[in-house]
């Protein structure tokens, strides 16, 4: 197992990439405490984690609540020892779907805001109960492509890679890792390995260039490699999973 004996929390567990991501991190031997703002959601996801033999615990706790998170990090990890693994899978809160010309500066602003309060917290609480030992810090962010009608979430992905780098290049002399995921928008639940591609048609109709977005399992799988050691020397750096969407 790739995370046999590791301490992870998965931050926004609920959601449907949290979830995921936590259920492959249990899969592959990791202790997994699931944190977001909702027991009740966060309790079917540990359920079946538990159910398939995995070991998951919950936390109702606030990102954006740097007192909160700073007791639940040093709880966590006074319980396991430290923490290895903080993967945030946290949602931006942004409006889609209006053009900046008609937007307020406050929808426009508040993802950015929100994604920037939400890593910053979270890198910064469980860091410090990595050093040490090592540990690795993830991200779920959004593609770099130009998309009209997106308000303010192409700046919020921006500045999420940049406070990545930032704390890779600060962080990384201590012996803890940062990368974030690159997704083209939602996964899709549907698609998988083997999904048939667009035959013969010289561009796939959704933009990609392998006809179809990436499933929710296979982006779990990769944070599952980025956050072992597998991964050892990967650090400040995007892993692209946008099917050509985004080239490099």
């Amino acid at each position: 197992m790739l995370l046999q004996d590791k301490t992870a929390i998965v931050y926004g567990a609920a959601g449907q990439v949290g979830a995921a991501v936590a259920d492959a991190f249990a899969r592959e031997g990791a202790r997994v405490v699931l944190a977001g703002r909702t027991q009740h959601t966060l309790a079917k996801v540990a359920d079946q984690i538990r159910d398939a033999g995995g070991a998951a615990q919950t936390a109702v706790v606030d990102v954006t609540d740097m007192a909160a998170m700073r007791v639940h990090a040093a709880e966590v990890a006074a319980a396991s020892g430290g923490i290895d693994i903080a993967f945030n899978a946290t949602a931006n809160d942004d409006l889609q779907g209006i053009p900046l010309l008609d937007m307020d500066l406050g929808d426009f602003a508040r993802p950015v805001s929100k994604a920037i309060t939400a890593h910053f917290t979270i890198a910064t609480v469980t860091a410090r109960h990595m050093l040490g030992r090592g540990g690795v810090i993830l991200a779920m962010g959004g593609g770099r492509e130009a998309i009209p009608r997106l308000g303010g979430s192409h700046v919020a992905w921006s500045a999420l890679a940049g406070l990545c780098r930032q704390l890779a290049a600060e962080l990384g002399p201590r012996g803890i890792r940062v990368a974030w995921l690159l997704s083209p928008g939602s996964p899709d639940p549907g698609a998988g390995p083997g999904v048939a591609t667009p035959g013969d048609r010289d561009e796939p109709a959704d933009g990609t260039l392998i006809g179809r977005r990436p499933s929710y399992q296979e982006v779990a799988n990769a944070a599952v490699f980025a956050a072992s050691d597998w991964a050892a020397t990967m650090t400040a750096t995007e892993i692209n999973l946008t099917g050509g969407v985004v080239i490099d």
